[in-house]
């Protein structure tokens, strides 16, 4: 788990690289919980996600806009692209609502498991290889498209894959594991508290619940991401009860 110091775009918080073991037994979604199965909680509870969503206001700056929420993010979507203005506490109260429903136990997927199921058993900077430029068959990134129509100043994968936004779920290759999306869309709230770096981290799958817990870790990457953070070792702190127009999450079910 984590980068060795020599990987391209690697950040400090990625160390020190250390050897986990997976103990539990989990299943985890094909995809990004999308804006149709957000919905549907949404309307069986009455849940309401908050009033601001943060957004670029333009694309050096940003800001959480009144009215932006995840049914108004300031794009299109249909039911099959990702949930976004989504928050840690939005995702937890989804996974529990599908617990009870189902009779299953969901929640979100610990730091561990989530790095285990984007690797899909690789060691290289991303699941299909260490290069960026390959990014747009598989992951919806900052691109040519997303330069093009946001004007995003920071550099872009030299690749287009056609989206300025989000993308439907599965409009990419699969890692080896069958699962989409790992990489870019949105991106994925996990169960962890933050810390600046993986020491002291357990050498299993547990959550880590000591840190700092006003801020959870997300991970992936998203549609207006750069390379650099469109590894599978990236990892990044966010207020919990924050909602992004570039932050959703999947969920996972014990088994």
């Amino acid at each position: 788990m984590g980068s060795p110091p020599t990987e391209k775009g690697r950040f400090d918080r990625e160390g020190p690289q250390h050897q986990v073991t997976i103990t539990r037994t989990f299943a985890v979604g094909k995809y990004e919980v999308t804006r149709g199965e957000f919905a549907a909680f949404a309307t069986a509870t009455g849940y309401r996600a908050g009033d601001k969503c943060g957004v670029n206001t333009d694309p050096t700056n940003r800001e959480q806009v009144p009215g932006r929420d995840w049914q108004t993010p300031g794009f299109r979507q249909s039911d099959r692209d990702p949930a976004v203005c989504i928050s840690w506490d939005d995702a937890t109260a989804y996974a529990a609502w599908l617990s009870r429903m189902s009779g299953h136990s969901y929640r979100l997927l610990s730091e561990t498991e989530w790095e285990y199921v984007a690797r899909a058993g690789t060691t290289t900077a991303r699941y299909w290889g260490e290069g960026s430029d390959e990014a747009c068959s598989y992951a919806n990134v900052h691109d040519a498209t997303g330069r093009q129509i946001n004007g995003s100043p920071w550099q872009a994968h030299a690749c287009d894959d056609g989206y300025a936004h989000t993308a439907p779920a599965g409009s990419f290759r699969p890692n080896a594991f069958g699962v989409y999306d790992m990489l870019g869309n949105v991106y994925e709230w996990v169960g962890d508290c933050w810390n600046e770096d993986y020491s002291g981290a357990p050498n299993d799958d547990r959550e880590r619940t000591n840190g700092d817990c006003s801020h959870r870790v997300s991970r992936g990457g998203a549609w207006n991401s750069e390379p650099a953070v469109v590894r599978s070792a990236a990892r990044f702190a966010t207020p919990s009860g924050t909602h992004s127009d570039d932050v959703g999450f999947r969920v996972a079910r014990d088994l």
